[in-house]
């Protein structure tokens, strides 16, 4: 029995570990469909424009910082390979960069749909709901995670598009320097107890996933 329970467990892990990594190709992908939607084809140059994951793995991002939370902290999160562009290929180079940057969570967040239904066809097994239920989770936390207007996060070029030209040039060269502070703000305020990147976040996925059925 316990050599079954963790058999199923070990299961579950790994379609859990899959589906969300190939969630996060999926964001890499779309954005890399979307420039080149609107006029820039260096995502097509770099071969990004496929769902290879060889195409979009950074060893670190994809693989081992997933495995490290999963097994220590027991949640994922991770990232791909940025997709390269140029916006000075796009016609309007603030919106487009900005319609680039919303692909990718807009695709997790029609992935979390998709999979919503699937949930309720599945009601009959609930590991497969389990599974579903977790990785429904990720894709809305990789979707609004993605979405705080902090450079270099695709919220920040989501806000761009609505920037004079001259404060889009300054907050845009804040990337190199942002994801450092944001990271400094994650592990200072979990480390307080405020989380608070959690409240920002987790009212829309709890919102969301409520208007999917999905518990949580």
């Amino acid at each position: 029995m316990n050599i079954s329970h963790q058999l199923v467990k070990t299961l579950s892990t790994v379609c859990i570990v899959g589906l969300v990594f190939y969630s996060i190709i999926i964001h890499e992908v779309s954005h890399a469909f979307a420039a080149y939607a609107l006029g820039d084809d260096s995502a097509k140059r770099a071969g990004r424009l496929s769902f290879n994951p060889r195409k979009h793995i950074d060893p670190f991002g994809t693989i081992i910082l997933p495995l490290i939370l999963w097994f220590s902290a027991g949640f994922i999160f991770g990232y791909a390979k940025p997709v390269p562009f140029n916006p000075y290929n796009f016609k309007n180079y603030k919106r487009d960069s900005g319609l680039t940057a919303l692909a990718g969570p807009a695709s997790n967040i029609l992935i979390a749909v998709l999979l919503s239904v699937f949930y309720h066809l599945f009601s009959m097994f609930p590991i497969v709901q389990y599974i579903l239920m977790y990785v429904i989770f990720m894709n809305l936390l990789l979707a609004f995670f993605n979405l705080i207007p902090v450079p270099p996060l695709d919220g920040s070029k989501i806000l761009g598009m609505f920037l004079s030209d001259s404060a889009y040039l300054k907050w845009t060269a804040q990337e190199r320097k942002g994801m450092i502070y944001l990271f400094a703000i994650i592990i200072i305020t979990n480390l307080l107890g405020i989380n608070l990147i959690g409240r920002f976040v987790m009212p829309p996925i709890a919102l969301v996933m409520k208007l999917l059925g999905v518990p949580f």
